[in-house]
């Protein structure tokens, strides 16, 4: 079926990479950047260009738009989603994407910063991708495949089904989020103007990964109030806020329990921000684990360890605040085994092999699935995500086209 086919999978992915879209998590506004929606309506612009007629860009950011039906079967409306934003890990303004061709497994130093090398060692990944088209920053920035390689896929899958109108396919919701790194991405998404059942997020890395469960999350805020006192006269008096914030990270363990220390299942306690002066400071931490109920031992754990330091400080104070953020999406694809079931399919007909992995993070997908659009995780071939190092196999990106295609067809088929 794609013997044929003239991918743009390439050319969009370039192109948009090339888009500054980084959000930020210290905005108060949503979108929490406006420059995300350069490339919403870039993407309105090329899907109406194709001939998707309702495509639009609203006040909040998203990109919504249906690939009609040209079956007479009733199948179930599916969305295929993926974000704009980059991550604000790292910078995504001017980024220059490089493919470097018929890669052999050699590292991959960037030019615009030699120090930044994609070494094999660290990426065994790439030991699978020899003879792969790769693509890569210049070594300044992130790549931002993470996720505009999944919005490209998708691009070029709705071209590929509207240029092949013999490959049968029920209705397709199109939909593009801002603000999914800074996990804000469905705050503001209208479920009902979306009218879709079953969902898929293209926002994976490896070739073949099918991803169904991910890390429960919670956020947790610590505030410190100190004592101010001019430091000529402080002796006795004066508790500074920052000093107590760096004993309690100070106390956190060494050999367990952080992102550092941990793999597969275990989940970990994170600080992720901290700020301050001597009278006020903040600590951001990120509670993760694949077991919600895990989610309470760990924060009891933490106010635990906050507890026994302001032991020491009486005339301190503090507060700790937690704050759901999203939940592993398992609990509710149990109940749907055939969306899962399905992509797995799509896969097997792209001659891919199918793998199972929990996500030591989250997408949109884990909240859309609590919001009634069960919705696993695709790949697309990202990876080294967040960083300088990131990059992208075109093959692999084409293979999600291909999955994509095959995904609205199995539905068509077993409707």
């Amino acid at each position: 079926m794609f013997n044929n086919y003239a991918y743009s999978v390439t050319e969009r992915f370039l192109r948009y990479v090339q888009i500054d879209t980084q959000s930020d998590p210290l905005s108060g506004t949503f979108p929490s950047t406006e420059k995300q929606k350069d490339l919403g309506r870039l993407l309105v612009a090329e899907l109406q260009d194709m001939g998707i007629t309702d495509a639009h860009l609203d006040e909040w950011g998203y990109v919504y738009a249906t690939l009609p039906a040209n079956t007479d079967k009733q199948v179930p409306v599916i969305c295929l989603c993926s974000h704009m934003d980059t991550s604000s890990d790292c910078s995504g303004t001017h980024v220059k994407p490089i493919i470097h061709p018929n890669y052999q497994g050699q590292d991959l130093v960037l030019p615009d910063d030699p120090s930044v090398v994609i070494r094999v060692a660290e990426h065994p990944y790439l030991e699978q991708k020899k003879g792969d088209d790769i693509i890569t920053a210049s070594g300044l920035t992130l790549l931002g495949a993470d996720d505009k390689a999944g919005v490209a896929a998708i691009m070029d899958a709705v071209r590929f089904l509207l240029q092949q109108p013999d490959v049968k396919h029920g209705a397709i919701r199109i939909l593009f989020t801002p603000d999914e790194e800074v996990g804000r991405g469905v705050n503001h998404l209208d479920m009902e103007k979306l009218g879709a059942q079953f969902g898929y997020t293209l926002d994976g890395g490896e070739l073949g990964s099918l991803e169904d469960e991910n890390f429960s999350a919670d956020g947790v805020k610590i505030v410190i109030e100190g004592v101010s006192v001019h430091p000529g006269t402080a002796k006795g008096t004066l508790v500074s806020a920052i000093k107590i914030a760096a004993e309690v990270l100070a106390t956190l363990p060494a050999d367990r329990l952080s992102p550092e220390t941990t793999e597969g299942r275990e989940g970990f306690v994170h600080p992720v921000r901290v700020e301050g002066v001597v009278e006020r400071a903040e600590i951001d931490f990120i509670i993760r684990d694949f077991e919600t109920a895990k989610l309470q031992e760990h924060e009891a754990f933490l106010k635990a360890v906050l507890d026994q330091v302001m032991a020491r400080y009486p005339a301190a104070s503090a507060t700790f605040q937690v704050k759901e953020q999203y939940r592993n999406m398992k609990e509710v694809l149990n109940q749907y085994p055939q969306v899962v079931e399905y992509a797995a399919i799509a896969m097997r007909k792209a001659m891919i092999a199918p793998v199972s992995l929990p996500i030591r993070g989250g997408t949109d997908g884990s909240r859309l699935s609590f919001m009634g659009l069960p919705c696993p995780n695709i790949f697309t071939g990202e990876m080294a995500l967040h960083g300088k190092q990131e990059y992208v196999s075109v093959q692999d990106m084409q293979k999600a086209v291909q999955t994509i295609v095959y995904l609205a067809q199995t539905w068509e088929a077993h409707s």
